[in-house]
């Protein structure tokens, strides 16, 4: 069975980019706005701990979600067609 490429990669992102999201007000509802450079920080230009980077990591989390969904389903869609449908395989297992 193949996947929806473009499916899959939106629903990744969104749950990479609203899981960020909820992460950052989860960390500011107990430790409160640092501004701190992360190890996130780092890697998405602009996150902080605080509403604003909050935002800032669900549109860069939205992206890079969206961009390793659709590598890991196209990849996987690749796979299914030089292996076989899934199907076969645990058919003959």
């Amino acid at each position: 069975m193949k996947l929806n490429i473009k499916a899959f990669a939106l629903a990744f992102g969104l749950i990479w980019g609203v899981g960020l999201f909820c992460l950052t007000w989860w960390l500011i509802a107990f430790e409160g706005v640092t501004g701190d450079v992360t190890f996130i920080g780092r890697i998405y230009q602009g996150y902080t701990v605080s509403p604003l980077g909050s935002l800032i990591g669900l549109s860069w989390g939205l992206v890079d979600g969206f961009l390793g969904g659709l590598m890991f389903a196209w990849v996987y869609n690749k796979l299914v067609e030089l292996v076989g449908t899934p199907e076969l395989i645990q058919s003959v297992s």
